[in-house]
């Protein structure tokens, strides 16, 4: 075992070489999503595959806890000068859609197989029927570009270059993929030789005792984390605003149990998979690490020490049904699983907060939309295509400050792309780019607010994907008596006899002189609004955040111009907190509320035991017609009796639906 002490040396020089690598791609990658954005990781894993090193600074942090074994194991044998890659979301679930492309490169020492230099970039087309891939519109994975399961793209240094004609071929930006394959490259080539480097200092058998008890370490601080927060079982749902284009709500349910220095995530009661790419493909994997983000998060805010790696997810262990929307069968879409995870993330956090309320937030965005643009370039008549921002919304209140604005805490790793830089890649003009006012939720800590993108495009037949939309609907949660944040809306021509509010969906067609606008929503609030102080309410109207009537509604503070009026404040907070006692622990917002009356716990416990006992086929569109009856009926209150009459009906009218069953 390593003492403790050297340990902590080896963890800096393997962040240091992880560091390295993810310096190298930001510098050398082409494409805009890449190289501004950061949408990719890099890590250094161990023969096994298990994720030992990851860096702080750079790139996606979703990925501290990846196995890389279904893929390393898929390729027989390894020697000095291989890169293997796969994009396929069922090969092994190491990849989980198609636009990220994971690479790993072994580093061998004296014929020695020691660790892997790896990591995924994400492409911004793979093909497929919409630009850049992804689309909630999509039903089958084979929808969403081309699939590479695990192969070597480099055999012993040799390029593969049939594999890559074939790539070539079925994207639509080839030289931006093939450049940023090469930076990709650059990055593993670096990461072996830090290794190399750190092998030399150290040897050989400090470096693999090291690689093991890193893991180790990371998996102790987790279960002393754990140990802080009261044993017990702690539920909650959320839900994505729809599971299809123009669909239902998708429900995620959870049951958090925490016993001692371990906890389990059950989250039966989730949807059933869906019949669009909202799936999130883990292969039933009880800590694959998209399940754990929101874990990742909330253990890493408690202890900013953590040895992020791999060991965190030993402590925890997730029960995914099969055939469900967290652990859908092939060949379902899963393209959009970002916006899922965005939902688990908030599902996991609401658990926590409920445990540990003293050191939890409210409700970040939740919603992290990518805006892509498709056009052509007027004078040049090149065809362009690229990533123009990720909209992200405000985090929520924080037991000690207010939300950041516009940088949603779970979504915060995706940067800002300069308005400068897009103008240049794109031919578009910005409008307006700016943080949203009045977005947050209300609160004695508000929540942070969320960003208003507006562009105006200049070519025919411009395309223009959103991925991610959502929180358009329910919005994100405020605690403790905070406020539910505003939700996110999107507009084609604002303010315009041609204005078409485009709701939801992720995908418009944009001629010339449209002007599309889009605003992600703005963070929960964490606790009373009434109990925040009238001078902080009065630098927010000052700034532009909030208007004098938000100032009154919201917080009960009456402005007189740039001036508190205290006794006219006094007797409004007083009429508020009259009006609203007994408050309860969450707010979600009307919406959500409204929704509940029919939706209740019961009825979905109702909804899932008819659905989970139907193949797989059966489940989406059963859920549909079991949804549209009870809007028929139209009649308030808890639909259980109603859902049970809509699926005797259905059997009635479909006979075979029986016999599916009993098959």
């Amino acid at each position: 075992m390593t003492d403790k002490a050297t340990l902590q040396i080896l963890a800096n020089h393997f962040r240091a070489a992880s560091e390295a690598m993810a310096y190298t791609l930001y510098r050398t990658a082409q494409s805009t999503f890449v190289k501004e954005t950061e949408d990719f990781t890099v890590m250094l894993v161990t023969p096994d595959g298990a994720t030992f090193s990851v860096p702080l600074d750079y790139g996606a942090t979703w990925y501290p806890g990846l196995d890389y074994g279904p893929g390393i194991r898929a390729i027989g044998s390894y020697e000095d000068g291989d890169i293997c890659f796969t994009n396929d979301p069922y090969a092994g679930f190491v990849a989980t859609h198609t636009p990220d492309m994971h690479m790993w490169k072994p580093i061998i020492v004296d014929g020695e197989l020691i660790c892997f230099a790896a990591g995924h970039i994400h492409n911004t087309d793979m093909g497929g029927a919409v630009p850049a891939s992804l689309s909630r519109t999509l039903t089958e994975v084979h929808q969403e570009g081309i699939r590479f399961p695990p192969s070597k793209l480099y055999e012993a240094g040799v390029l593969n270059t049939e594999i890559l004609g074939i790539m070539r071929t079925n994207v639509r930006q080839p030289d931006q993929n093939w450049g940023d394959l090469k930076a990709f490259v650059g990055a593993l080539n670096t990461g072996e030789r830090k290794v190399r480097e750190i092998i030399a200092k150290f040897g050989v058998e400090a470096v693999k005792t090291g690689m093991q008890d890193m893991l180790d370490y990371g998996e102790s601080q987790a279960r002393e984390l754990l140990r802080t927060v009261p044993d017990g079982v702690y539920r909650f749902q959320d839900y994505c605003d729809e599971d299809s284009l123009d669909g239902h709500p998708c429900r995620l349910a959870l049951k958090l149990t925490i016993d001692g220095d371990e906890a389990e995530l059950d989250f039966t009661g989730s949807d059933p998979q869906l019949t669009s790419s909202l799936n999130v493909p883990t292969g039933g994997n009880p800590r694959h690490t998209l399940m754990l983000v929101g874990v990742y998060y909330i253990l890493y805010s408690l202890n900013q020490n953590l040895m992020l790696n791999m060991g965190l997810t030993r402590p925890f262990r997730c029960i995914l049904p099969e055939g469900s929307v967290v652990n859908p069968t092939f060949p379902a879409a899963v393209g959009m699983r970002s916006l899922t995870c965005g939902r688990l993330r908030s599902l996991i956090f609401g658990a926590f907060a409920q445990a540990i309320p003293e050191r939890m937030p409210a409700a970040p965005a939740g919603s992290s939309s990518i805006v892509n643009v498709m056009t052509t370039d007027n004078r040049t008549g090149r065809r362009i295509i690229a990533a123009i921002d990720p909209i992200v919304g405000g985090s929520g209140g924080m037991p000690w400050r207010d939300g950041t604005d516009g940088s949603g805490a779970d979504g915060a790793y995706l940067k800002n792309t300069p308005v400068e830089i897009n103008e240049a890649e794109v031919p578009i003009e910005i409008l307006r780019y700016r943080l949203a006012p009045g977005t947050g939720g209300a609160g004695r800590w508000r929540g942070g607010l969320g960003t208003e993108l507006e562009f105006r495009v200049f070519s025919p037949n411009t395309r223009i994907t959103i991925r991610n939309r959502d929180r358009s609907r329910f919005r994100p949660w405020g605690i403790l008596g905070g406020k539910a944040g505003v939700p996110s809306g999107s507009v084609l021509n604002p303010g315009t006899g041609r204005a078409r509010d485009l709701g939801n969906a992720d995908f418009v067609i944009a001629d010339p002189g449209d002007v599309f606008r889009i605003v992600s929503p703005g963070g929960g609030g964490r606790g009373s609004p009434l109990d925040r102080e009238p001078e902080r309410v009065l630098v927010d109207v000052q700034r532009g955040f909030l208007t004098h009537e938000q100032a009154a509604d919201d917080y009960g503070v009456i402005l007189a111009g740039d001036t508190i009026d205290a006794d006219a404040t006094a007797v409004r907070r007083a009429e508020m907190r009259d009006a609203s006692a007994n408050g309860a622990f969450f707010d979600f917002g009307p919406e959500r509320t409204a929704y509940e009356a029919t939706w209740t716990p019961k009825a979905y416990d109702t909804l899932s035991g008819i659905l989970f006992a139907l193949p797989v086929e059966w489940r989406f569109w059963v859920k549909h017609r079991i949804f549209e009856a009870l809007e028929e009926d139209g009649d308030a209150g808890d639909g259980t009796a109603r859902i049970l009459e809509a699926y005797e009906a259905l059997v009635a009218a479909h006979p075979q639906m029986r016999r599916a069953v009993s098959a």
